[in-house]
């Protein structure tokens, strides 16, 4: 887990042409998304990609993804962040920020440690830093095999998209969770540090996973 110190954010949305500012304070987060080894080890069930168990596990679902949050942070001895009631939709589960154990960031922390201080479409040259449509050979690649930004996190963009805390827009889309980074099928476009996609919390596809955080 990489420190990440507080600081603030825009964040911009191009559908509706908004944006506004959030104030992080400082908290960790993980230097590559979870994988399929990690997971399983957990008792958890993904996608286990070409590459086995260092790749990101995907084809899990926001629900599945805090329950494992929440199942490792009992295994470390730590404070379980989410309660959860059974809602399909998730609308029941309540993220207790000042526990100690491991959560999904959220939508600001995320793209504020993703840009790692750079105000570019993204923190570097994309075949350097990301697996994308044009060089994954149509599947996710092991973490960590590409360059990391200026913190030290890798795969912030491109490889497998990430589900972050935050409902998208709860007037319009409901219970609709943010995802965040792009994944290996995607266009440059969508592989930027301020892209941002939605779908119901159930959803599992083999292009998106999981990262963890955890306050301080």
């Amino acid at each position: 887990m990489i420190a990440v110190p507080a600081g603030g954010i825009t964040l911009r949305d191009e559908g509706s042409r908004s944006e506004w500012r959030v104030e992080v304070g400082a908290f960790r987060m993980a230097s590559h998304p979870v994988t399929t080894e990690v997971y399983a080890a957990l008792g958890g069930q993904g996608h286990a990609g070409s590459a086995g168990g260092g790749t990101p596990v995907t084809d899990v679902s926001w629900l599945e993804a805090v329950r494992f949050c929440n199942r490792l942070s009992r295994a470390a001895g730590r404070t379980p962040c989410y309660t959860d009631g059974g809602d399909p939709d998730g609308l029941d589960v309540v993220c207790d920020w000042g526990a100690s154990g491991y959560r999904l960031p959220s939508e600001a922390e995320w793209e504020y440690a993703c840009r790692a201080g750079d105000a570019g479409v993204r923190y570097g040259d994309l075949d350097d830093i990301a697996w994308h449509r044009g060089n994954s050979g149509a599947a996710a690649h092991d973490v960590a095999t590409k360059a990391p930004n200026a913190w030290g996190l890798h795969d912030t963009i491109g490889n497998v998209w990430e589900w972050c805390w935050d409902r998208y827009d709860p007037r319009v889309y409901g219970p609709y969770r943010v995802f965040r980074g792009g994944g290996w099928n995607d266009l440059p476009r969508g592989c930027r540090a301020s892209c941002r996609r939605k779908s119901h919390p159930t959803l599992r596809t083999d292009d998106l996973g999981f990262r963890l955080a955890r306050s301080l």
